[in-house]
């Protein structure tokens, strides 16, 4: 069976020199890789720029989500403090616009909004469903937000080894072809072609794999916002049906007696 082990030790044998193997440092390594994409064919390149165009554009997103993310779930744990301290919502609805990134304001905005609209704002509230609804919403509305461009990782990490496969086929078409145009096996004619596949695999690997990382720690850290919203749903909802109704006045208690009899 041949192995590549095989087809390495033929391709060396070939060698025209026959000159012994020198020690590859890592400067010589870069510039080895250098050399190979400065010799590659037009369609190596075009790979090549393909695959830096998405590395690039998927690196931006890792980065700005990043810190997205780690600005939310600081926002939010200062959020949370400060409404289990506040004795009124009032309170929370006065200085919510600092926690902001926090996607936690987004839904006590909403039912606050849609609170103070049944209520004007005192008193427990008339309907609790339009709440409830307004708190599912306002959570998608948060979650969509944090979701955008996290797609275009996905489609980045599944599609590059795909366009990196691409240079390498052709660079295996290119090989054979250097074959027929020799009319011998030697390193020389077959050299450019597998360097050009070897160079847009390794291209294609090194965009995915980060992509692909990126996006399942995103998808992981999309999860716990989304369980987060939904225990701050609760946890607020509770808040406004145990407000009391406005105890009545003594004088009109007495009043009200007084007409009874």
């Amino acid at each position: 069976m041949i192995s590549p082990v095989h087809i390495a030790a033929f391709l060396v044998l070939q060698t025209d020199d026959g000159a012994a193997p020198v020690a590859h440092s890592a400067t010589y390594g870069l510039s080895a890789i250098y050399d190979m994409v400065r010799n590659s064919g037009p369609v190596a390149i075009a790979v090549l720029v393909v695959l830096l165009i998405a590395s690039l554009y998927s690196w931006a997103i890792i980065l700005g989500k990043s810190a997205a993310f780690r600005k939310a779930r600081a926002q939010s744990r200062r959020f949370v403090r400060a409404f289990r301290k506040a004795d009124r919502l009032q309170e929370i609805a006065a200085v919510s616009e600092q926690f902001k990134p926090s996607p936690l304001v987004t839904v006590f905005d909403e039912v606050y909004d849609t609170y103070r609209r049944q209520t004007g704002g005192f008193g427990p509230p008339k309907n609790i469903i339009p709440l409830e609804r307004t708190a599912q919403a306002a959570s998608s509305e948060s979650l969509s937000v944090l979701e955008r461009r996290l797609t275009w990782l996905a489609t980045i990490g599944a599609v590059s080894p795909f366009v990196g496969l691409f240079g390498t086929v052709m660079g295996i078409v290119d090989a054979f072809h250097g074959l027929g145009t020799e009319g011998a096996a030697t390193l020389r004619a077959v050299a450019p072609g597998v360097s050009e596949a070897l160079i847009t695999t390794a291209a294609g690997l090194l965009v995915a794999i980060p992509a692909v990382i990126a996006y399942n720690q995103f998808t992981a850290a999309l999860r716990e916002f989304a369980s987060r919203m939904d225990d701050f749903s609760r946890e607020l909802l509770n808040s406004l049906e145990e407000i009391n109704q406005p105890k009545p006045d003594p004088m009109e208690r007495e009043a009200a007696s007084g007409l009874h009899r």
